[in-house]
């Protein structure tokens, strides 16, 4: 079943669709904590609590998130998928994620367990989003992928190598990196919330840099790219292309991705 993202609802907020949009783009983007982004907002003039900021981004985060998700272009065929190791509340979880061949994060899901049993509910959850089935799937060596594929997706060729799957482990690295910054998740749900529109949105706006022929750009190039990563401001009001592109994904496609080869 394909995804909708409904339309987020601003009534009864204080602040305008600008400055919610905003908010949330600057927590998602960067690694930034709430009072970071109340500091930010405060040398523009827009006075709010970390509080409200936190509130903002868990009611409008993944409504921004599906919107992008659903206008992206349609992924590979080809699905990288990994786990991950990490600690919340002293309790060992796993972080499953799948990728494409270009890096574009496809799903997560934090589980407690790597079995079989967990790799059969990350397939699923996987083939229900996209509603399509790849080509190939490349893991690694875990015995449980091997185990699940076989009852989920008999028919897919499966690759196991230690170095195919580098695609899939470096997509983890920015949740790593934004992990330490919120010092750990809270929760299995935070992370889970989190991560499901964290990822799209930073992705949405961070250029793709290995596409590039030649490390120098040419100046319209290089505005491009700024453009893209939201660094272009609005005259007047001091508040960057970032907000109102996420804020417009709601109501047309969001600016293309840009690709110099």
């Amino acid at each position: 079943m394909k995804e909708h993202a409904s339309i987020p609802s601003y009534k009864r907020h204080r602040f305008p669709p600008e400055i919610i949009a905003h908010a949330v783009w600057l927590y998602f983007r960067f690694a930034l904590s709430y009072r970071d982004v109340e500091e930010l907002l405060a040398e523009r003039g827009v006075v709010l609590t970390y509080e409200t900021i936190r509130q903002l981004c868990r009611t409008f985060g993944q409504g921004y998130a599906s919107a992008l998700r659903r206008h992206r272009p349609r992924a590979g065929d080809e699905w990288h998928l990994d786990e991950v190791f990490i600690t919340i509340n002293g309790v060992p979880q796993y972080l499953w994620r799948a990728v494409d061949r270009d890096g574009t994060v496809l799903e997560i899901l934090v589980q407690p367990r790597r079995d079989k049993r967990a790799a059969m509910k990350f397939l699923r959850k996987l083939l229900k989003r996209l509603t399509y089935v790849p080509r190939v799937l490349i893991t690694d060596k875990l015995a449980s992928y091997g185990a699940a594929k076989r009852e989920v997706l008999p028919s897919v060729e499966h690759r196991q190598h230690k170095r195919l799957n580098n695609r899939a482990e470096n997509s983890h690295q920015p949740t790593q990196e934004r992990e330490r910054r919120m010092r750990r998740f809270k929760s299995p749900g935070h992370a889970q919330r989190f991560l499901a529109a964290y990822d799209p949105i930073a992705a949405h706006f961070r250029p793709r840099r290995h596409r590039l022929t030649s490390r120098r750009l040419s100046r319209d190039q290089s505005r491009a790219l700024r453009h893209l990563a939201g660094g272009h401001q609005h005259a007047g009001h001091g508040l960057t292309r970032g907000a109102p592109l996420l804020q417009r994904a709601f109501i047309r496609r969001p600016a293309r991705r840009l690709d110099f080869t």
